[in-house]
């Protein structure tokens, strides 16, 4: 029988710990903090978004970085079988917007419930308050883990599953790298994904807690469009946040290095410049005898009104009447170019994953197994492997796990 040492204890630990020990192997699972699953519970919200419904090649075009390396996996454990894996281990389930599945509960804590539980009745042991300090490598080939405490615990294989560089509080402050590079592995530089923007201008904390939806996105760099896209945002104290702004975040993380970004929101997506400029002029007919500040209340939320009207550089005391053509003009260029400064991202703390991590040049996509370094196997986060939001990061974290755990126990 083998013996099989994971360290991690969250999606891509605990999923990879079910399926060796149900495939026979001796499993130890190694987890630095007081409990499993730590980053899981803020999945979603803390609803758990565990996975994604829809079809595979939606996932496929979700996945941001090296969506290549995930076809082997992916198609051998795919969003499907996640799925029926955790209704099969007593995991009730829901489909919302967008084919985000949720724990019947709309509570996280029930996806890694019912993962500890299947691994206690795999009789999988589990180690909480144990940190791994080092791998024991001899020869090319990794035969087991030391922890803190100076002992050694010898193994058939080692899993790495110790998440990435985000949201630290939960664990993961990048220990994969480390391991890796011991074993002779490269790691890609990383930043933080699916991540709030920092902006320039003190209009956009004027408008703090504001939330839009149904609004139109471009990001540029010059006149260089990045990442478009079509949904809901927010604004915040130190920028904007929300599901469009996230997975912009994935999509350019990595083509800031300093620079300035340009974001460009589009308020009335829906309407032509032409189609918007005669819904203003009838919102001015029917006001015709009040002041321009007191005639935008059916286009614009309240919060956001000051701040058009700056930008506009139409007096706020101006009748309707006699506002002129040009004014209304930059008045329709204002909200179908809505424009403000991207200054970088924010830091880790606040990123749902990390963008870079162990190259995937330096494992076997089919296996997970390290090219350099015989019977050590890395999974989820750990990888240069990043998606949006919607579940995918997860079902990345159950695919790379199950590959893992299948490849050592299949030998």
């Amino acid at each position: 029988m083998k013996k099989v040492i994971i360290i991690g204890g969250g999606a891509a630990g605990m999923m990879c710990a079910c399926h060796a020990a149900k495939n026979g192997a001796r499993v130890e699972l190694f987890e630095k903090n007081e409990k499993l699953g730590k980053k899981i519970f803020i999945t979603g919200k803390g609803r758990g978004n565990l996975t994604n419904a829809s079809d595979i090649d939606v996932v496929f075009n979700s996945i941001c970085s090296n969506p290549k390396f995930m076809y082997s996996s992916l198609y051998s454990f795919t969003n499907d079988d996640a799925l029926k894996f955790f209704n099969d281990i007593g995991l009730g389930t829901k489909v919302e917007r967008g084919n985000r599945v949720f724990p019947k509960s709309d509570h996280a804590y029930e996806i890694t419930d019912v993962l500890t539980r299947e691994m206690k009745r795999l009789q999988v042991k589990i180690r909480l308050y144990t940190k791994v300090e080092s791998l024991i490598i001899v020869k090319d080939a990794c035969e087991g883990v030391v922890t803190a405490d100076g002992e050694r615990h010898m193994a058939d294989a080692v899993v790495v599953a110790t998440g990435g560089f985000s949201y630290q509080s939960t664990g993961s402050t990048g220990d994969g790298y480390k391991f890796a590079e011991s074993a002779g592995m490269n790691v890609t530089d990383i930043s933080p994904s699916l991540v709030p923007f920092n902006c320039k201008e003190k209009f956009v904390t004027e408008m703090q807690g504001l939330s839009l939806k149904n609004t139109g996105l471009e990001l540029k760099h010059g006149k260089k469009v990045l990442y478009s896209d079509f949904g809901e945002m927010l604004f915040t104290h130190f920028g904007v946040s929300g599901p469009m702004i996230l997975s912009a975040s994935a999509r350019v993380a990595r083509k800031f290095f300093g620079k300035e970004l340009r974001l460009v929101l589009d308020l009335k997506p829906a309407l032509s410049e032409e189609q918007l400029d005669a819904r203003i002029i009838r919102e001015f007919e029917e006001n015709n005898k009040k002041e321009f500040k007191n005639s935008l209340s059916k286009m614009f939320p309240s919060k956001m009104i000051p701040v058009i009207i700056e930008r506009s550089g139409i007096d706020a005391n101006k009748r309707c009447n006699v506002i002129s053509h040009e004014e209304r003009k930059r008045l329709v260029e204002l909200i179908k170019n809505f424009d403000m400064t991207v200054t970088g991202l924010r830091d880790y703390n606040e990123a749902i994953v990390t963008k870079g991590g162990v190259s995937v040049k330096d494992i076997n996509p089919a296996t997970m197994e390290s090219k350099t370094c015989k019977n050590l196997y890395f999974a989820g986060e750990t990888l240069d492997i990043d998606c949006l939001t919607g579940g995918f990061n997860l079902q990345v974290a159950w695919s790379t796990g199950v590959a893992a755990a299948r490849a050592i126990t299949e030998e």
